[in-house]
């Protein structure tokens, strides 16, 4: 397929390197014009570049696209007007925002600071927000819009040592569910894609804690080599572009794990085991059912040694 999106005019966030960068890329090669967001900082925020942001706009010109660079930071909501307005000025309208800024600052919740909770909670939750406000005013008006979130596995299910990250990443879950109610009756859409891929930002986790991840079941194990699983940053675009298509124009309010290959639909949060009574429960009668009916098949993600005497442990066997 070639020019899905030629008229169409882009935002993307974060586009300066990995995911962002193929993201802009490809929506250029299917004919839309991209407004190419990156203030060049260094994975945990700091520092400012403009040539990550003017590379990506010489390479998608050098293809024959349209793209024009932009600076400006997601986490103040001048900022995100500024963006938006950007893609305006240039091409007259915006129709299709994708929020991929990200930064981390991973640190045990004993251990983190306030500076590091506040830095990447701005970026990831507010920039969503500063960026998606004024773009949904404008789609709101125009009738058409499609926007593209990205949350994480780190919040759908806990990442080790990213308390910060993970509450942002589950907000934006939340807010893609809620923009969707917000927006689909204009015709815009507003999803959201849980990628997995090797980046820089991938790079900054230590091996110890890569491991530890991997094991728990909540992240993909590092790639020694390249192959049939290969995770590159580019593997995430093409769901990405499909979304920003007509072709997406009843998808809406949806979460996709993207990774390699794979691509899997998320399932919202709903109960799985409920208890009903009349009237209210008791302690004796919650302590109980609770492990009998509620969570008798639900692991817990960090069990404590089994070394360790906890009160309301059963007492190990004598050896």
């Amino acid at each position: 397929m070639a020019d899905l999106l030629k008229g169409r005019n882009a935002v993307v966030t974060g586009a300066g390197r990995g995911i962002g960068r193929g993201i802009a890329i490809a929506l250029a090669a299917e004919g839309a014009n991209v407004v190419v967001n990156d203030p060049g900082v260094a994975s945990d925020g700091s520092g400012f570049d403009q040539s990550p942001a003017d590379e990506v706009v010489e390479a998608i010109r050098s293809q024959g696209g349209t793209a024009i660079p932009n600076y400006d930071s997601v986490v103040t909501v001048e900022g995100g007007e500024s963006i938006i307005k950007s893609c305006v000025d240039s091409f007259g309208r915006i129709d299709i925002l994708v929020n991929n800024a990200g930064i981390l600052r991973d640190r045990m919740i004993f251990n983190m600071s306030e500076e590091e909770w506040d830095a990447v909670i701005a970026v990831h939750l507010k920039g969503h927000f500063a960026c998606t406000k004024p773009a949904a005013v404008l789609m709101r008006q125009q009738r058409y819009g499609r926007i593209v979130n990205f949350s994480s596995i780190s919040g759908l299910r806990g990442n080790t040592g990213q308390a910060n990250y993970g509450a942002a990443k589950a907000g934006v879950a939340g807010f893609t569910r809620v923009v969707a109610r917000d927006l689909g009756r204009y015709g815009v859409t507003c999803n959201a894609i849980a990628p997995s891929a090797t980046t820089r930002m991938t790079a900054t986790v230590p091996e110890a804690a890569a491991a530890i991840r991997a094991q728990s079941g909540v992240a993909q194990p590092r790639l020694a080599t390249a192959g049939p699983v290969e995770r590159t940053p580019e593997h995430i675009a093409p769901m990405v572009v499909y979304l920003c298509t007509d072709h997406a124009w009843n998808i809406n309010g949806q979460i996709f794990h993207v990774g390699g290959g794979t691509i899997s639909l998320a399932a919202a949060e709903m109960p799985v085991h409920s208890i009903t009574k009349s009237g209210k429960w008791t302690l004796e009668e919650l302590a109980q059912i609770v492990p009998t009916e509620l969570v008798y098949d639900i692991a817990n993600p960090a069990p404590p040694p089994a070394d360790l005497d906890l009160p309301g442990r059963p007492a190990r066997p004598k050896e």
